[in-house]
C-alpha cells in the first residue's frame, strides 16, 4: 500500500483525495471498474472502464493517460463538448482542474464518489458523481455546475456524461417509433463523425426517439455474448446522445438534456444539476445488460418496485366517453367477476360548462360531469368498495383545451406564442409548469380529490402533447429555459405528492409510451407502453422495453384489438403487469371461465415474472417467432412464453 497513484484518508466511511499528479480514481462494482487518472496537467482522464481489474484501489496500472473525463469548449478541445460556458467577461472558454474527489460508502451496496474541477481562471466549479451499485452491476452518473462570478453566466452545454471507448467497431442499437409503434429497435454500425439522438419535443418528449442505447464493442452483440454497454437518461424531457468517432477511431459518447434553444443563465451560488445517466457494462451480450437493469430498477428506480401491483379492468374501449353511473356500476360488477383487483375509470368523467364528451373540450376543468355523474366521485369508490374492488382515475392535468374554463379565466397560465396562431397536438395546448400557481393548481387536482376521497387507490396520470407553442408568460426574457425547467417543474409537483402520498400506485401514461424513464418513473409504480394492443405487435413493442425495464413496471392490457384467440393476446399481457380492456359482457361463457381462470393463474405466477431474471431466447427481430423466458433467483421455477408471429403480414 506504500505505492499509490493518490494518499487517501478514511474518515467516518469518506475517502478523500487531494489534487496530486498520477492520482486514480477507481469507481467499482462486483463486475465492472471505471477508472480516472489526474494527468501531469492536473486534468481528469478517463482511464479505463470494463472488466472488473484485479488489485486493490491505486495499485492497478493502466498503460496511457485515457482521455478527457468531460471535455471543454473554448481551448484545446476540438471535438463535441460536454459543457460550454460564457463568463461574465463574454469569455467563451472554460479550462476545468482537478481539485479533490471523496466517496461515501452509503451502505453495504451503493458508494457514491464526488469529483470536484474547477477553472484556474474563473470562480467556476464543476462536480462529476458517480454512484455505483455493487451487486446490479450499475452505474449512475450526474453532473453539478456552481460558479461565483458577480452576475450570471450562460451555460450553453451540460451534459449528464461523457463516457469514453477505444475498439476496432461500434455498433448503436437504438429505439425510435411513434404512437401505436414504439420501441422499435435498429442496429447500425457507427462511422466516422457524429451521430445524434435527441428529442426536442419538450413534454411527451420520448414519442419519437427514446432515451435509451445499447452500444457494442468490436463486433456486434448477441443476447448471450458480446462487450458493451447499455445506457438510458433519467430525464422526460428533451434529450441528446452525441457518438463521435475521431481520427483515431476513438468514441466519446456524451449524453444528457438536449442543449437546443436551452442556453441556461445560472445564478451566482445557485447550483445547476443535470439528470442521471443510467448506465451498465457486460461483457456476456445484451442478455446480462438487461438483467442488470431490471435488477437495478426494481430497487431503486421505479416507486415501490418491490411490491405488488394492482391488476384492473379499465372501461376506455367498453365505453369511451360515453357512460353514466349505471354503465360504470355494471363494469365494477364486471371488475369483480373477472377476479381482479381494480376498476379503472378513464377518459370522460369531468367538465360541465365544456362537457368532455370527446376530446376537444373541458380538459383542465377537473369537476364531476353532473350529468354523467351527479353523485360524483366519490359515490363511486363507495359503489366499488361495496362491489368488493378498489378504485381508480384517470387524469391530464398538464394540459388543457382552448374550449375550457380554464382557459378561459386563466390564458397567462398556457404555454402560447405571442403574435402567432395556436398550435394544438390532439386539440391541447400545454400549461405552463414553470409558474408555480400552475404547479399549485396540479397539486391541488390531485390532493383535493384524495382529501374528499381517500378511497382513490389509483392514477392514471396522462400526457397527450407536445409542447408545440414554446413561449411562457412567466419566464418573460428566460424563453431559453422553458424546456429545462418545465420538467423540473414537474417533479417539483410529483415530489410535493410524494411527500404526502409516498406509496399512491400511479400509472405513467403518455398517449402510449411518450414518457417513458427513469427519471419519471421514481414517482410512478408503472407505464403504460403503447396504445396499440393488438398483441402480435405488443409482442415487437414489449420485447423493445425489456431491453431496459423490467417487467413489473409494465402495464399490458388485453382488449379486442387485434385477430388472435383470446389466450394469445392473456399470454402478451402476462408478460408484465397485466390488466384488461374489454367488454366483459361480450364474452362467450367459454371465454369468460377461460379469463377468470387466466387471472388465477397470473396470480400464482406473476412473482416469477415482476422478480424473476429475464432470458429473451429467440428474437422476433431475427426469426418469426419470440421466445423468452422468466426465471426465479432460487432457479427453482421458470415461466416459458413463446409465440408464432408469420401471421403478421398477411
Amino acid at each position: 500500500m506504500k505505492k499509490l497513484f493518490f494518499t487517501a484518508l478514511l474518515i467516518c466511511g469518506i475517502i478523500h483525495a487531494n489534487a496530486q499528479n498520477d492520482a486514480q480514481i477507481r469507481i467499482g462494482t462486483k463486475n465492472t471498474d471505471l477508472i480516472f487518472k489526474v494527468g501531469k496537467d492536473n486534468r481528469l482522464y478517463q482511464a479505463y472502464l470494463g472488466s472488473k481489474l484485479a488489485g486493490e484501489q491505486g495499485s492497478i496500472k493502466i498503460p496511457g493517460q485515457g482521455h478527457i473525463a468531460y471535455a471543454t469548449f473554448g481551448t484545446d478541445n476540438l471535438f463535441e463538448p460536454a459543457i460550454r460556458v460564457t463568463h461574465n467577461d463574454g469569455n467563451p472558454s472554460l479550462e476545468l482542474q482537478y481539485v479533490s474527489s471523496q466517496t461515501e460508502k452509503k451502505d453495504d451496496n451503493v458508494t457514491i464518489t464526488h469529483i470536484k474541477l474547477k477553472d484556474p481562471m474563473y470562480p467556476v466549479e464543476v462536480t462529476l458523481n458517480f454512484k455505483a451499485y455493487f451487486n446490479e452491476n450499475v452505474l449512475e452518473q450526474w453532473v453539478e455546475i456552481l460558479h461565483q462570478e458577480k452576475k450570471p453566466v450562460t451555460v450553453s452545454n451540460y451534459a449528464s456524461a461523457m463516457l469514453h471507448f477505444d475498439a476496432a467497431k461500434y455498433w448503436l442499437t437504438q429505439y425510435h417509433g411513434d404512437w401505436a409503434e414504439e420501441m422499435k429497435m435498429q442496429e447500425s454500425e457507427l462511422t466516422s463523425g457524429i451521430k445524434i439522438i435527441d428529442s426536442k419535443l419538450g413534454a411527451r418528449a420520448h414519442i419519437y426517439q427514446t432515451p435509451v442505447f445499447m452500444l457494442a464493442l468490436n463486433a456486434k452483440a448477441s443476447e448471450n455474448n458480446g462487450e458493451l454497454i447499455a445506457g438510458t437518461l433519467g430525464w422526460s424531457g428533451n434529450f441528446q446522445f452525441v457518438f463521435e468517432i475521431d481520427e483515431k477511431n476513438s468514441l466519446r459518447v456524451i449524453s444528457g438534456i438536449n442543449p437546443f434553444a436551452s442556453e441556461y443563465n445560472l445564478e451566482p451560488g445557485k447550483a445547476f444539476v443535470t439528470p442521471s445517466f443510467i448506465f451498465t457494462y457486460s461483457n456476456e451480450g445484451k442478455g446480462l445488460a438487461s438483467r442488470n437493469l431490471h435488477s437495478w430498477g426494481v430497487k431503486y428506480g421505479i416507486l415501490d418496485g418491490d411490491k405488488p401491483r394492482l391488476t384492473l379492468l379499465n372501461n376506455w374501449e367498453t365505453t369511451y366517453f360515453d357512460f353514466d353511473e349505471a354503465k360504470l356500476k355494471g363494469l365494477m360488477t364486471d371488475t369483480k367477476t373477472l377476479g381482479v383487483d381494480m376498476f379503472l375509470l378513464d377518459d370522460g368523467w369531468f367538465a360541465n360548462k365544456y362537457p368532455r364528451n370527446g376530446d376537444n373540450a373541458g380538459l383542465g376543468d377537473w369537476q364531476e360531469n353532473k350529468a354523467k355523474l351527479p353523485n360524483g366521485i366519490g359515490h363511486l369508490v363507495k359503489e366499488a368498495d361495496a362491489t368488493g374492488v378498489k378504485f381508480g382515475i384517470w387524469i391530464e392535468p398538464e394540459m388543457v383545451n382552448p374550449k375550457s374554463e380554464l382557459y378561459e379565466q386563466h390564458p397567462e397560465w398556457v404555454l402560447k406564442l405571442p403574435n402567432r396562431p395556436e398550435h394544438y397536438y390532439r386539440n391541447q395546448l400545454v400549461l405552463d409548469l414553470t409558474n408555480p400557481q400552475v404547479q399549485d393548481f396540479i397539486y391541488k387536482l390531485v390532493d383535493d380529490m384524495l382529501t374528499k376521497n381517500p378511497g382513490i387507490a389509483f392514477f392514471k396520470w396522462d400526457c397527450n402533447s407536445m409542447i408545440t407553442n414554446g413561449y411562457s408568460v412567466f419566464l418573460k426574457n428566460q424563453q431559453s429555459h422553458l424546456y429545462v425547467d418545465y420538467v423540473k417543474s414537474l417533479y417539483k409537483v410529483l415530489d410535493r405528492i410524494r411527500a404526502k402520498y409516498p406509496h399512491l400506485p400511479m400509472m405513467l401514461c403518455s398517449g402510449g409510451g411518450g414518457r417513458v424513464d427513469y427519471g419519471a418513473l421514481r414517482y410512478f409504480t408503472e407505464f403504460w407502453a403503447s396504445d396499440n394492443t393488438d398483441p402480435v405487435e405488443r409482442v415487437y413493442i414489449q420485447w423493445g422495453y425489456s431491453n431496459f425495464f423490467p417487467a413489473i413496471s409494465v402495464c399490458n392490457h388485453i382488449t379486442s384489438w387485434g385477430k388472435q384467440p383470446l389466450k394469445f393476446r392473456t399470454d402478451v399481457a402476462m408478460m408484465g403487469k397485466m390488466g384488461y380492456d374489454i367488454h366483459v359482457s361480450g364474452l362467450t361463457a367459454n371465454e369468460l371461465k377461460f379469463t377468470q381462470d387466466a387471472v388465477k393463474n397470473y396470480n400464482r405466477i406473476r412473482d416469477v415474472i415482476w422478480h424473476g431474471d429475464l432470458f429473451r431466447l429467440v428474437s422476433p427481430y431475427d426469426e418469426n417467432r419470440a421466445v423468452l423466458m422468466y426465471v426465479n433467483s432460487s432457479k427453482s421455477n421458470a415461466i416459458l412464453f413463446s409465440y408464432t408471429l408469420n401471421t403478421r403480414f398477411g
